[in-house]
């Protein structure tokens, strides 16, 4: 750790730009950077790291640069708009550890308009919290990211190590924004990934499948419905089945030793459903888009046969299924779950840094979401420390951060630096 005097100068520049800090999450939470519109917020990410004199590489990521690569998710939408930024720190004097500070700048869907108390897209803030899509998941803990770097250049300081500041896309659907990170060689001796996760540092995080099943159905007249097939009805046998497979994920002899305490870390959704045509016909379609997550360790080829075992048995008990079974496709997250390991020097460096900031011990803490830090711990052998603000509402209606545990957790961040990279004058 840095001493206690230059400590307490890093906190306390931190706290000077904070404004500064609060105004630029607000205009990155301001661009509507859902799923194939990211290039507004990557826009103002790389102005910010060029003002800052970081090198700066922008580039779309192409699937066939990376569909062949471990932890690769299928992809169902169009990449044209599908955009990273990276900016670069270089160290003179390489005499400290590089660092690699990650985070994601595409956001979910915000739902119906009229249900939240104000545009999700005009940031506000009130008594003590920033409101706002992507204010908490996670804009937040990237700003941050840029700002812990910040206090220590306004000490004319900088990390003795290259640090790279990525700022990517598709990590709510797929990942694939990381591991092209990873495709284009950019590699580092640990990664901070300021998750929104509760001040803790994940221990531990699912991995996530997504899938579609497609049900077919018989036609008729309403008024002749007896002799049709319900595509849509014929859903809900199917979902109730793979509700017991996630009960059985959860049993406790698979449950993972991570989760031994938590009675429930395998959480099945059925997140969209769509089907038929017409009010007074038999519909003849239904499909269903799922979302199952996985224990670290857990197959992911055996528990797409166990899944698809759940829908063929099920599909059976329905006469016109048995003839005409199910369709399954795989689209979007196709991801392994992620213990930390081998991180014991980085973890007591962000426990010193986290003691300094907050008087006491760092929590560790399994998660049921998944984050990219699985790309960096399984695929490229760099350590992957989750730690970020506390945040309320992530994917639900009036999301938002805690600002107080932004400006902690934005000091933990910079004295982590300050000792894992090394300093050297800017």
């Amino acid at each position: 750790m840095p001493d206690a005097e230059l400590t307490r100068k890093i906190l306390d520049a931190v706290e000077r730009r904070f404004d500064e800090q609060v105004e630029f999450t607000a205009e990155l939470v301001r661009q509507p950077s859902v799923r194939g519109a990211e290039h507004t917020v990557q826009d103002v990410m790389a102005g910010a790291l060029r003002e800052r004199g970081y090198a700066v590489d922008r580039w779309r990521i192409e699937v066939e640069e990376i569909a062949h690569l471990p932890g690769f998710s299928p992809v169902h939408a169009d990449y044209a708009n599908a955009w990273n930024v990276v900016g670069a720190h270089r160290s003179r004097s390489s005499q400290g550890r590089s660092l690699i500070l990650n985070g994601h700048v595409d956001v979910v869907p915000v739902g119906p308009l009229d249900m939240w108390d104000t545009p999700p897209f005009a940031p506000r803030v009130e008594e003590g919290w920033m409101y706002g899509r992507g204010a908490g998941d996670m804009k937040a803990g990237l700003a941050g990211c840029l700002y812990a770097l910040d206090s220590l250049r306004a000490l004319g300081l900088q990390p003795a190590a290259d640090v790279y500041v990525q700022s990517v896309v598709e990590e709510e659907c797929t990942g694939n924004g990381a591991l092209a990170c990873l495709q284009r060689g950019y590699r580092a001796d640990a990664a901070l990934i300021p998750e929104p996760l509760g001040e803790a540092l994940v221990s531990a995080q699912v991995g996530v499948i997504w899938f579609q099943v497609k049900l077919k159905g018989r036609p008729v007249h309403v008024a002749y419905a007896g002799t049709g097939a319900n595509a849509i009805e014929a859903a809900w046998p199917i979902i109730q089945a793979l509700h017991g497979l996630e009960a059985d994920w959860n049993s406790a002899d698979r449950r993972h030793p991570a989760w031994r305490e938590e009675a429930h870390p395998i959480n099945l959704n059925i997140g969209r459903i769509a089907g038929g045509d017409w009010a007074s016909s038999v519909p003849a379609w239904c499909t269903f888009d799922v979302r199952i997550a996985v224990f670290p360790g857990q197959d992911l080829a055996a528990a797409r046969r166990e899944i698809e075992d759940c829908v063929r048995l099920a599909a059976q008990d329905n006469p016109f299924l048995a003839d005409y079974p199910p369709e399954i496709v795989y689209h979007g997250f196709l991801a392994e779950g992620y213990e930390l390991s081998g991180a014991d020097e980085p973890t007591r460096v962000l426990g010193e840094a986290h003691r300094a900031c907050y008087g006491e011990s760092l929590r560790r803490v399994p998660t049921t979401a998944t984050t990219d830090a699985r790309f960096y711990g399984l695929y490229a052998g760099i350590p992957a420390l989750v730690y970020g603000p506390t945040s309320e509402s992530i994917h639900g209606f009036n999301e938002r951060v805690n600002l107080e545990s932004v400006r902690r957790n934005t000091q933990t961040m910079a004295l982590f630096i300050a000792d894992w990279c090394g300093l050297e004058p800017v």
